[in-house]
């Protein structure tokens, strides 16, 4: 699988990313953005909610059905995997580490890890947090803990093998990735890699005695009153009213066959701090809103995780920083991550003064996909800058 960002969202693929969407010029947001008719990408979508908040009120919505099994409607306040949304909530934590001085983001990797990364005394605690390491991604890249998935036939063996269940432990991770010659040089380009947050995760373990779940819900979740989201480790469900997401099959034969594979219940381990939290769209929006009106860090940290690195070089369509992105709209910038995962796709982007939370189960080939992505790109549109 591809590491760069992908041409087109392929929402059932197991990664996190940002879709290339194109640039447009830069408008001053209006004060009260024109509410969407419904919550995002329905179009072939299983189902799309959504929550925008700022300060005139919150507006929710729902469309589609939480199981194509049954036909019951989605729920806006279900649980969904946030896939690589789960970086923020790491990258505050390492922040906040930062800020107490026991952790520092020209720290080496070998400071606190020895021995674990090969080169990594020049690697920094910054490099892993802004995607700079040049680690190579073993969950994204062919050959690495996935086959090639997208072969129907592989995927039906991999899942009767029990590969939705298997798991991977962080150092699983991080030796697959470092049996691979890096990517690059660090510090000397951009590119994402789940391994860096793996380590991460591993850093906060060492410095806390706390697994980075445990960490993150006493310094964050509780705190904002975040009950219902949680870091589900090995556990395959997902916990109360969710959604379910769907892998989807496309058989090349004459004619071709679409098969959608229920995919809701699976082991995240192998996303770990890259990606396994479960979360809702109230909870992820409180969290945004918290973060960028400096709840969560100080001034000086929140300079430190919006100082950017380009992704493309020359672009500044989508800058980042420290565990938080900068996405151009045509209103202007956004703040925030999306997520990938096994069935779920999660956008979560805002401002000091507005805040939105997307998740949906997509399903379809290419062109499906295409569609779904061209329509949460409007919803976001819509959202921020009051479809305009």
């Amino acid at each position: 699988m591809p590491t760069s960002w992908p041409q087109q969202s392929v929402s059932s693929w197991p990664r996190p990313r940002f879709p290339p969407w194109r640039r447009r010029a830069h408008r001053p947001p209006p004060r009260r953005p024109a509410r969407p008719e419904r919550p995002g990408p329905t179009t072939g979508a299983v189902s799309a909610i959504a929550e925008i908040r700022d300060r005139s009120g919150v507006w929710r919505g729902a469309s589609g059905v939480a199981d194509l099994a049954t036909g019951a409607p989605v729920r806006g306040d279900g649980r969904f995997r946030a896939g690589s949304v789960t970086k923020v909530f790491v990258a505050t934590t390492v922040l906040q580490l930062v800020g107490e001085r026991r952790l520092g983001l020209d720290d080496s990797v070998e400071q606190h890890l020895p021995g674990l990364v090969p080169g990594g005394a020049n690697i920094t605690v910054r490099q892993l947090l802004n995607h700079t390491s040049g680690l190579w991604d073993p969950t994204n890249e062919s050959g690495g803990i996935f086959p090639e998935l997208f072969d129907p036939a592989v995927f039906r063996a991999w899942v009767a093998d029990g590969g939705l269940r298997r798991t991977v432990t962080a150092r699983e991770l991080v030796a697959a990735s470092t049996a691979h010659t890096p990517n690059f040089p660090p510090g000397s380009e951009w590119q994402y890699s789940n391994t860096n947050y793996a380590l991460l995760g591993l850093l906060i373990e060492k410095t806390t005695g706390r697994g980075y779940g445990q960490e993150i819900t006493r310094r964050v979740l509780r705190p904002l009153g975040m009950t219902d989201s949680l870091f589900p480790g090995t556990a395959s469900t997902i916990p109360g009213r969710h959604a379910h997401g769907y892998w989807t099959i496309v058989d090349e034969t004459a004619p071709v066959r679409k098969t959608y594979v229920d995919v809701t219940e699976h082991n995240p381990s192998w996303a770990g701090a890259a990606g396994e939290l479960i979360s809702t769209t109230a909870d992820l929006v409180r969290f945004e809103r918290a973060l960028l009106n400096g709840q969560l860090l100080p001034q000086w940290l929140m300079r430190e995780m919006t100082s950017m690195v380009p992704t493309e070089p020359g672009a500044h369509q989508l800058d980042y920083g420290l565990g938080l992105a900068r996405y151009q709209l045509s209103c202007g910038p956004v703040l925030g991550h999306n997520g990938g995962i096994f069935g779920f796709d999660t956008q979560l982007w805002g401002t000091a003064d507005r805040q939105v939370a997307l998740s949906y189960t997509g399903r379809g080939d290419e062109k499906d996909e295409a569609a779904q992505l061209a329509a949460m790109r409007a919803f976001l549109e819509t959202a921020f800058c009051g479809g305009r």
